[in-house]
């Protein structure tokens, strides 16, 4: 079947060499292609990319967990932009030997984000604005760094899921944003990056702030849900000050180009903690 649909023809790159379709394997990689000024040429993007809004508007290949083959190559792409992450090799190895160009990369730090902001640029013949934009994501974190530096750091717990509770460890980018803005992860080191927590761990943590991912229900009735769950543990600093907020997750768990954004929520959660003290 997929040399049926490769054989449909391949798009021809301009003369500059440069990629005239491409196709996105992941929200955050359709962010950083619209923000280079990439829209024209985006000939499809992953199910969840929801931002910037037109990106609703572009032909589907799946989700980021499955990206669907032959939906990518009925796009006839000429550059893939994709994760390097173990759900998206399969499908970029079965295209790489049908001939397709694949850019994979790894974005699980901050620092590996403006690296791939770089290489996208690169291969889109966007170096110039893609330089401006890394520019200008590093100004904007480190203008909050100086704002948020503090002799005593807040204790952050960020909640990926309640129940079974799970958390965003230290070997996470979240981890780095809640340095940045001013807290201390909660939770010490550990294997896993984003590791269950037993009752004992979370009593023992005496977390001051928690952050939980809004889940798109709305955020007013998550928030009372949020405070509803928390209850019990009257006795975390955070749960006794009524210190837990429930936020849009998007611009905190995509490393794109809106993380200074997230990184700005933080740290106003952050703020309002040490305002109270």
């Amino acid at each position: 079947t997929f040399s049926r649909l490769q054989n449909q023809g391949r798009n021809v790159k301009h003369q500059s060499g440069q990629p005239n379709k491409i196709v996105s394997l992941s929200p955050n990689l359709t962010e950083i292609l619209f923000e280079l000024g990439l829209d024209e040429k985006i000939a499809a993007v992953s199910n969840d990319s929801d931002y910037p809004p037109q990106a609703a508007k572009k032909n589907k290949i799946g989700t980021f967990w499955q990206p669907n083959t032959e939906a990518i190559i009925a796009c006839k792409p000429d550059l893939v932009v994709a994760e390097s992450l173990e759900q998206q090799k399969a499908v970029t190895e079965s295209l790489k030997k049908l001939g397709y160009e694949v850019l994979s990369l790894k974005i699980e730090k901050i620092e590996e984000l403006f690296a791939a902001i770089e290489k996208i640029g690169s291969a889109t013949g966007r170096s110039q604005r893609a330089d401006e934009l890394i520019k200008n994501i590093k100004a904007r974190l480190d203008g909050l760094r100086s704002k948020s530096h503090s002799s005593r750091k807040v204790r952050v717990l960020w909640v990926i899921q309640a129940e079974p509770l799970r958390a965003a460890g230290r070997k996470t980018h979240i981890n780095e944003l809640i340095e940045l803005a001013g807290g201390e992860n909660a939770i010490s080191d550990t294997i896993q990056q984003y590791p269950p927590i037993s009752t004992e761990e979370l009593l023992a943590s005496g977390v001051e702030i928690i952050i939980q991912s809004a889940m798109g229900t709305g955020i007013e009735n998550e928030q009372k849900a949020a405070e509803a769950f928390w209850s019990k543990w009257q006795n975390l600093p955070a749960v006794k000050n009524h210190r837990i907020y429930v936020i849009e997750p998007d611009t905190i768990l995509r490393l794109g180009p809106r993380l200074p954004q997230g990184a700005e929520t933080l740290a106003r959660c952050i703020a309002a903690k040490q305002e109270n003290q």
